[in-house]
Formats: structure tokens, C-alpha cells, sequence
């Protein structure tokens, strides 16, 4: 039982950040019907901007304390990425929204290329060690159970922005505009809604969010570099596909849901293969689940909310 609690623990912190990003992908997807391959590198950028950010503020002002650097880091990271994101809706993908589907599927794996391109020039080929900004102290509040402030901080964080995100969607102008344009972008520009506005402030938000996980990401694993963003990337776009791309709550379900089978495969895969495979591959579950969902549930768990475009 143990067992099962802190891989239950491990799972909600690692599926909550595969959710934020997941969000992202979803989004975009709801209204472009494009999988914007790029997204994942955003969480990178996201966490080696904060890491410089709070590299400077230690070099100019030592001693301050953990929660200001972590905010101002947070406080950088996020609109960068945003202004990033807008820059790649506007320059790399607003063109070929007629174009063949091919088109902006090869562009979205350039754009991604060229931000780790860009990454390993500024901030090198190396990893970097991401500073302990909040306590990873062990506590144990059930005997057997270890727990820290850092997995309850991430945990706490990733429900509350996707919380937030839930609340804008459905109850806010902005929301309504995102839906209609969802539906039909010609004929919500017809209604005197602005759909660029409106797709560029989805890819806005999509990337503020994974900003957000990219410090909750490094935070957890104490590292950054210009390559960190590539498997997360692709284990939310899973989790997008697994709860049904085009749909919100279905992100959120997908990005929880593999994080616990990703952290019960690699508590139990030993048991399961006899000693023949451990841990270090755990990261097969995201992969096979995808296998699965694309076989035999391609809406995924909650369906597919997107409607067929004239």
C-alpha cells in the first residue's frame, strides 16, 4: 500500500505538468486543427529563462529570498514564452492556415528545431543545475509515504491554472470568442469576432501555461538545458490525444491519467518483466498508450470536440 500511495504521489506531480502543457496542444488544435509540434520547446524556454533570470538576481542582489526569485523568474519566463508563442503563430503559421495540412505539420518540427537551435546558442550544450527554490524536504505524512513541499507546491499550482484556464474558457468573453471561433473561424469573423485576435491569444495563453510547467518541471528534476522540452513535449501531446485533442477537460484527464501509469509502470515494470526491464523505462508507457489509443480509441477517453470545418 505504501507503495501504491507514493507512485499514486509521483504520478499526480509528473501528470499535472504533462497536463499544463497538454492544454496547450489542445487548445491550438481546437482551433487551427493543427498539432503545433513547437509547443513542447516552449516549457525549455520557459525554464532556462527563469533559470537566467534568477542567475542574474543572485549575482546582483545575493541573499534574497527563494519565493522572490522564484516569482521573478516566473515573472520573466511567462511573457517571453508568450511573446515566443505569438511569434510563431504570427510568423511561422498564420500563412499556411489554407495550406495543405503537410505544410504547417513540417513547419511546426522546424519551428522546434530552431528554438533548440537558438536554446544551445544562448545557454550552451550543457546541463544546467536549476536552483532549489522551494523546500524538497522530506515529510511523511503516512508512514512509508514520502512527501515534499515542492510536489505539493506543483500539484497545488497545475490545478489552480487549469482551474483558472477552465473558468476563462467558459465564463469569459474571450472564452465564448475561442468557442465560436472553434466552431467556424469564417463565419465567427462574420459575427465581428477578430479570429487572428482571437488564435493569437490562444497560442498566448498556451504558452504562458507551458512556461509555467517548464519552472514546475525544472524545479522537480533540478535541471535545464536546451533538449529538456522534446519528451515532455511528446508525452503531453500523448496525453492530448489520450483524453481527446480538441477538448479541455480531456487534456487535463489525459495528463493525470499517463502520469499515473507512467509512475505505476516504473514503480511495478520490475515485477512485471521478471528483473528483465527497471525504471529507466518507464518512459515506454507514454508511447505504448499512444499505440493503443490511436488503435482502438482514436477520439480518445472523453471524445473529440471539434467541429468538421466547410
Amino acid at each position: 500500500m505504501e507503495t501504491f500511495l507514493q507512485q499514486t504521489l509521483n504520478g499526480l506531480v509528473s501528470g499535472s505538468i504533462y497536463a499544463l502543457v497538454a492544454l496547450g496542444y489542445t487548445m491550438v488544435y481546437g482551433i487551427l486543427g493543427l498539432i503545433n509540434f513547437a509547443h513542447g520547446d516552449l516549457l525549455m524556454v520557459g525554464a532556462l529563462v527563469a533559470l537566467q533570470t534568477v542567475s542574474l538576481l543572485n549575482a546582483a542582489v545575493p541573499g534574497l529570498h527563494p519565493v522572490v526569485l522564484l516569482a521573478a523568474g516566473v515573472a520573466v519566463a511567462v511573457p517571453v514564452c508568450m511573446a515566443v508563442g505569438y511569434l510563431i503563430e504570427r510568423i511561422g503559421y498564420r500563412r499556411l492556415r489554407n495550406a495543405p495540412r503537410l505544410a504547417p505539420l513540417i513547419t511546426a518540427i522546424g519551428v522546434s528545431f530552431l528554438l533548440q537551435t537558438l536554446a544551445m546558442i544562448i545557454w550552451g550544450r550543457e546541463f544546467h543545475v536549476f536552483p532549489q527554490l522551494v523546500s524538497t524536504s522530506p515529510m511523511e505524512p503516512v508512514a512509508g509515504v514520502v512527501v515534499s513541499p515542492l510536489q505539493i507546491f506543483t500539484i497545488v499550482v497545475a490545478f489552480a491554472l487549469m482551474g483558472g484556464l477552465m473558468l476563462l474558457v467558459n465564463k469569459s468573453r474571450l472564452g465564448r470568442a475561442m468557442r465560436a471561433t472553434a466552431e467556424n473561424h469564417r463565419v465567427a469573423g462574420l459575427m465581428g469576432i477578430n479570429a487572428n485576435g482571437v488564435i493569437a491569444a490562444t497560442f498566448i495563453i498556451g504558452s504562458g501555461l507551458a512556461a509555467l510547467a517548464g519552472v514546475l518541471f525544472a524545479s522537480n528534476y533540478a535541471i535545464a538545458h536546451y533538449a529538456m522540452g522534446f519528451t515532455p513535449g511528446l508525452k503531453a501531446f500523448t496525453a492530448a490525444v489520450l483524453g481527446g485533442i480538441g477538448n479541455l477537460p480531456g487534456a487535463m484527464v489525459g495528463g493525470l491519467v499517463l502520469g499515473l501509469v507512467e509512475s505505476f509502470g516504473a514503480g511495478y515494470i520490475e515485477h512485471l518483466t521478471f528483473g528483465f526491464l527497471n525504471s529507466s523505462y518507464q518512459d515506454i508507457f507514454a508511447f505504448m498508450i499512444l499505440g493503443v489509443v490511436l488503435i482502438f480509441r482514436p477520439s480518445g477517453l472523453l471524445g473529440e470536440r471539434v467541429a468538421d470545418r466547410a
